[in-house]
C-alpha cells in the first residue's frame, strides 16, 4: 500500500471531494477489520468497530499531520477505539448445546487442545495491563516491527522493547498458573 496515494486521497477529501475517502477505505478496511477482530473475537462486532473507527478518521482527518505515514495515524486512532471498547467488552461463553456441532476426526482431542491453548493465551494477553497488552498484541498478532509498534503506541523503542519484555513474563506467569499440575508419582 502505498503512502503518497493516502496522501493524496486525504488531500482530495480535504479540498472538498469525499468520493477520495472511497480509496482509504478500500485499502484499509481488511487491516482494521482484522485488527478489531483480534480485540474482540467477533465477527459482526469487528465489522462495527471498523465502520466506527472510519466515521472517526473521516471526521478527525483534518487532524493528520503530512509528517507521519497515514497508516500510523489511522492504525493509532483504529487501535484507540478498539481499546476502550476491550475495557467494556466481555466475552460470551461457549454453551454446551454448542459443542454438539463439533466435526469429528482422529485429532479432535489434539485440535481441541491446541484451540483451548490458543485462546488461554489471547484471552491472557487482553487481559494484561494496557500498555503490556497493546506492546504484544502490535509487535506478536499484528506482525508490527518494533519501530512501527512504537509509533502507533506513541512510545519510544526502548519502551516497547521492555514492555515486550515484561509482558512475555507476565503472560509466562499466568500461563504456568493455568497449568494443570503435575500427578505426583504415587498417583501414577
Amino acid at each position: 500500500m502505498s503512502d503518497a496515494e493516502d496522501r493524496e486521497d486525504v488531500r482530495r477529501v480535504l479540498g472538498g471531494d469525499p468520493r477520495a475517502f472511497e480509496g482509504l477505505v478500500r485499502r484499509w478496511q481488511r487491516p482494521l477489520l482484522n485488527l478489531a477482530y483480534r480485540y474482540c473475537r467477533d465477527r459482526g462486532k469487528s465489522e462495527e468497530l471498523t465502520q466506527e473507527a472510519f466515521l472517526r478518521v473521516y471526521r478527525k482527518l483534518k487532524l493528520y499531520r503530512e509528517d507521519a505515514r497515514f497508516s500510523t495515524w489511522l492504525f493509532t486512532l483504529a487501535n484507540r477505539l478498539y481499546t476502550s471498547h476491550l475495557r467494556r467488552y466481555s466475552p460470551e461463553w461457549v454453551r454446551t448445546e454448542d459443542m454438539d456441532n463439533l466435526p469429528h476426526w482422529p485429532n479432535l482431542v489434539a485440535s481441541l487442545e491446541r484451540k483451548d491453548r490458543d485462546q488461554t493465551v489471547r484471552r491472557s494477553v487482553t487481559r494484561l495491563p494496557p500498555k503490556y497488552r497493546d506492546a504484544l498484541l502490535w509487535y506478536y498478532f499484528l506482525e508490527k516491527d518494533i519501530g512501527e509498534t512504537a509509533r502507533v503506541l506513541g512510545v519510544a523503542t526502548g519502551t516497547v522493547k521492555a514492555r515486550l519484555h515484561r509482558g512475555r513474563e507476565m503472560l509466562r506467569e499466568r500461563m504456568a498458573a493455568l497449568a494443570p499440575a503435575e500427578p505426583a508419582a504415587e498417583e501414577v
